[in-house]
């Protein structure tokens, strides 16, 4: 059994040891993790791409039709029996066409494809932010993780020397087996409590690294003071006064509602008919000989003016209006829940500070002192060695809280408040 619990020691340690200090590490701290993620993400160079795709789409819009030529030789002459007759007595023919759109059209594409060009640059916003809240986030979440790691492995190696000295007073008879299992079933409760952090804490290194776009072991370099920054003086109708500016999902429901006003003049514009104007030269088969004619041609509008799709964009811009106010609701409401939540976390975190000091560490060493002296009992010791690492855990949960919380705040009120 002693060796079952070193070898799982040792084996957590070397785990430890080549994640947390492998040559590859990545230290950083909230400013290079975000200079780095603006340089490296894959997903923000294919956003970019869509922007420069919109734009050149208003290239596109520029450009006017193409003229058609046309041409069209003799194949076969019956009266003089001669195959491809071209010459000045056979036959052949040209024309040239050319589309003339009217009724500012184009100019009409062009708006519509600047307007999507702004979309494009605001979905690059969005996503931007949307990825800044997880790295933040989970940055904050492994820096903890590490802090509660660390003093796991502090209290394991303590329980792995308890239990050594337990095994060899209980074969010598000195100790009764129950207190050995009692230490035993500490030492397994804690070591299962650091396997779930372990687990939590490569889930946030996986999620920080894919963002990134970095295969090393990311290592958050912070301050706790670091995180009183996010406790600032805010009330939930500033948080609220200005998201239909910052939002950059309200704004691409705003360019939609403008595309779609835009899309309707267009689809009027597409009722008034363009002309095509030609001119064509035949050598033989017209009145005269050697003819040039010119003319153009005109759809007349007497049954199909567009109105079906007239309508349609009608009611499309109603659609985006209604998506437009039930996101607006939606996001003030959220607002209000996640300041209620920051408020509580706040509240949680300056309690929190108050109550957890220095003494906690000193009174952990008297314990463990005192119970190795023998002056305390096995189920003193382990209660209050139980409460102990519940206090860590409530306190990295709280610091965790905080700034999720806060970071969350952010997010919905597209601005960077803390």
């Amino acid at each position: 059994m002693k060796f079952i619990y070193r070898g799982n020691l040792l084996f957590y340690f070397l785990i430890l040891s080549i994640s947390l200090h492998a040559e590859d590490t990545l230290k950083i701290n909230i400013h290079q993790g975000d200079s780095i993620f603006l340089k490296n993400s894959f997903y923000l160079m294919a956003a970019s791409m869509n922007i420069e795709a919109q734009k050149a789409q208003i290239l596109q819009a520029k450009l006017y039709p193409n003229p058609t030529f046309s041409a069209e030789f003799n194949l076969y002459d019956p009266e003089n029996k001669k195959v491809f007759h071209l010459g000045k007595n056979g036959q052949m023919s040209f024309a040239l066409e050319q589309l003339i759109i009217i009724g500012g059209k184009r100019k009409k594409e062009i708006e519509m494809a600047k307007t999507n060009a702004s979309i494009s640059e605001l979905e690059f916003q969005q996503l931007v932010k949307n990825l800044k809240y997880e790295l933040h986030t989970h940055l904050f979440s492994i820096g903890q993780q590490e802090f509660l790691l660390h003093k796991y492995n502090q209290q394991l190696t303590l329980l792995d020397s308890l239990l050594s000295a337990y095994q060899n007073q209980v074969d010598k008879g000195n100790i009764p087996m129950k207190d050995l299992v009692r230490l035993k079933g500490a030492y397994l409760k804690l070591n299962n409590d650091r396997a779930e952090t372990f687990k939590e804490y490569y889930q946030s290194q996986s999620i920080v690294q894919k963002i990134l776009q970095v295969s090393s072991v990311v290592k958050f370099d912070f301050d706790e003071d670091y995180i009183i920054k996010y406790i600032q003086p805010t009330s939930l109708e500033d948080l609220q006064a200005n998201v239909s500016s910052n939002r950059p999902d309200l704004l691409i429901l705003e360019q939609n509602n403008i595309l779609s006003e835009q899309y309707i003049q267009y689809q009027k514009k597409l009722a008034i008919p363009d002309i095509t104007v030609f001119t064509s030269y035949d050598q033989r088969s017209g009145v005269f000989r050697n003819e040039m004619n010119t003319g153009f041609s005109i759809p007349l509008p007497l049954w199909n003016r567009n109105q079906g799709n007239i309508k349609t964009a009608q009611f499309a811009l109603q659609e985006n209006q209604y998506n437009y106010d039930g996101l607006y609701l939606e996001i003030l409401t959220n607002i209000k829940n996640s300041y209620a939540f920051y408020s509580q976390t706040v509240l949680e975190f300056e309690k929190s500070n108050t109550l957890y000091n220095e003494d906690f560490e000193i009174t952990i060493q008297a314990m463990t002192t005192n119970f190795q002296k023998r002056n305390i009992s096995i189920i003193e010791f382990i209660d209050f060695f139980e409460s102990y690492n519940e206090v860590l855990m409530e306190l990295s949960r709280i610091k965790t809280q905080l700034v999720g919380s806060a970071e969350e705040l952010n997010l919905l009120t597209g601005t960077d408040i803390f």
